[in-house]
């Protein structure tokens, strides 16, 4: 025995199948049709194996507790098949010609039926759909929509739910199956209490707190696949926890000034991210749609942590002990707001708490039942020129580290002319990155440092001469990993599988990145052959 250690003596005895292959073809023809829809559907091999391999189903279980078989002997052998005693009676002295038959002559199987053999009828039996099989919360609730399991009981309760569904309704009991992964500890093993190595969800739940242990799980948790077990999992879910409550106390902070009006960096920060919530928006309900429950989560995760924190906020606040204008403290806790309701699902504790802290609300004007925000028209111009000018600022931030600048020192910025020169969001640049002005030049000037996003170049002029020999090692460094990264994607693009059977627009943003690395590379040449001429 797996639990005492005593040793099994196998015992003959009589037990009771049921003949499966009849039941289990309309239930493998709804799934390999789609009529049933399998997350992920690579489960549907296994599926299909089971019930193409399908055996006589033995239901007899040798237990103490349980549905008892139904089935009545006499004291010669013979049986008859009933619902209760007093039936098993009548239905004896009918079939076998004995109506001397007694209650005492009768005596019921000992043995209990399969524990599955309930749970199949469960989305019948859950609206009493066995006993009164047209009774309005049946005609109601069947089929239902989703079903959620593990993939390890896919045929024990999965496909036998299908199977009594078709025979007992002669309808499906749902119409999606999404597998959760399986808990495995570092060394792949499944959580269990034999082996000691399941953390108790409560110690955790204390620890880090019941919303940081759910998302930890979900963010390594694809549909069907087995999830690693690992605590740093859960602290990244804490400290995703303590970034959103710090944004609400930084925004929460604010002094508006009610005739105070909005600077063009943050018109400009408000148009981005509200053109980038709607692109997220898009992407998160299609995860949704196709039942990629983690994904949608991480695009939520990084949405809030990179977009909204790491950058909308920078762009929004004031300047230090300065009041914030109305118009862009109301978008920021309306984008705050929507935020809340997209990761209430995955996190509803701290977000349901957020959401009455931003502003005063009526009682019952609860986040848990409103709904999730729809995504509106997108403006890719305007995520394509915020990405622009991401790229100048981390230019400009590299060089002030490079270079020892504070940021609390304001530079100036020179941008070569060119057809790539123009930029809508130079005044957002100008704030995140301290530029009291930005010029444009037709050449390089003196005592400079330059950077490239693209095939455009940034100069800083620098109060001391620049070391010319640090300066060619840089863009020496630049153009080896320029020249790295174009043979890489020349190695796709000369792949003729790759061209001719991805999708078009794949294709063409590795021609694109090809013409960037191209033209990336002429300037730092040109660059380099300008440093090295002699003085």
């Amino acid at each position: 025995s797996e639990r005492t250690d005593e040793v099994i003596e196998p015992k003959l005895s009589l037990q009771w199948f049921l003949n499966m292959k009849e039941l289990a073809r309309p239930a493998l023809e709804v799934v390999e049709s789609d009529e049933i829809t399998f997350h992920p559907a690579k489960l549907k091999n296994i599926y299909r194996h089971w019930m193409e391999n399908v055996r006589d189903w033995n239901i007899s279980r040798q237990l103490w507790w349980g549905q008892q078989i139904p089935v009545y002997y006499l004291k010669n052998g013979e049986m008859v098949v009933a619902k209760s005693p007093e039936e098993a009676l009548q239905k004896a002295r009918v079939e076998f010609n004995r109506p001397d038959l007694q209650a005492e002559d009768l005596k019921q199987d000992e043995d209990v039926m399969d524990t599955w053999f309930s749970s199949w009828l469960w989305p019948i039996s859950v609206f009493d759909g066995i006993r009164h099989p047209d009774n309005k919360e049946i005609q109601y609730y069947y089929p239902t929509n989703d079903l959620i399991t593990a993939p390890d009981i896919i045929f024990f309760w999965v496909a036998r739910m299908i199977m009594a569904g078709i025979e007992y309704r002669k309808e499906i009991p749902f119409k999606n199956v999404y597998f959760t992964g399986i808990v495995r500890d570092k060394l792949g093993r499944k959580m269990s209490k034999t082996l000691g190595n399941s953390p108790d969800p409560l110690d955790l739940i204390a620890e880090f707190g019941a919303d940081s242990v759910r998302m930890g799980m979900l963010l390594t948790a694809p549909a069907g696949n087995d999830l690693p077990f690992d605590p740093s999992l859960i602290e990244q879910g804490r400290n995703f926890s303590n970034k959103i409550w710090n944004a609400l106390r930084l925004v929460k902070g604010w002094e508006v000034e009610a005739n105070l009006k909005p600077s063009e960096s943050n018109q400009l920060g408000i148009l981005w991210f509200e053109n980038k919530l709607n692109q997220e928006l898009i992407l998160i309900e299609d995860h949704f749609a196709k039942y990629r429950i983690s994904d949608a989560l991480m695009a939520t995760y990084k949405l809030i942590w990179d977009d909204f924190c790491s950058w909308y906020l920078e762009i929004a606040k004031p300047a230090y002990q300065k009041p914030i204008d109305a118009h862009t403290l109301e978008a920021t806790i309306a984008f705050f707001e929507k935020l809340m309701k997209m990761l209430h699902p995955f996190m509803p504790f701290i977000t349901e708490e957020i959401w009455h802290l931003l502003r005063e609300r009526e009682a019952g004007n609860d986040l848990m039942i409103s709904l999730l925000p729809k995504a509106e028209m997108v403006d890719e111009e305007v995520l394509t020129a915020f990405m622009k000018a991401e790229n100048i600022i981390g230019g400009v931030r590299a060089v002030r580290k490079d270079k020892n600048i504070a940021q609390k020192d304001p530079i100036q910025l020179l941008v070569q002319q060119g057809d790539e020169a123009q930029c809508r969001f130079y005044p957002m640049v100008a704030k995140l990155g301290n530029i009291e002005q930005i010029s444009f030049v037709d050449e390089k000037p003196e005592a400079c440092v330059s950077f490239i996003v693209g095939s455009q170049e940034f100069y800083i002029p620098l109060s001391q001469e620049v070391n010319v020999e640090e300066e060619i090692a840089r863009l020496e460094e630049e153009l080896n990993y320029t020249n790295g990264f174009l043979k890489s994607v020349m190695a796709k693009l000369s792949n003729e599988r790759f061209v001719s059977g991805a999708p078009a627009a794949v294709v063409d943003k590795e021609r694109q990145k090809q013409a960037d690395a191209e033209a990336r590379k002429i300037v730092i040449e040109e660059q380099l052959a300008e440093l090295r001429k002699p003085a």
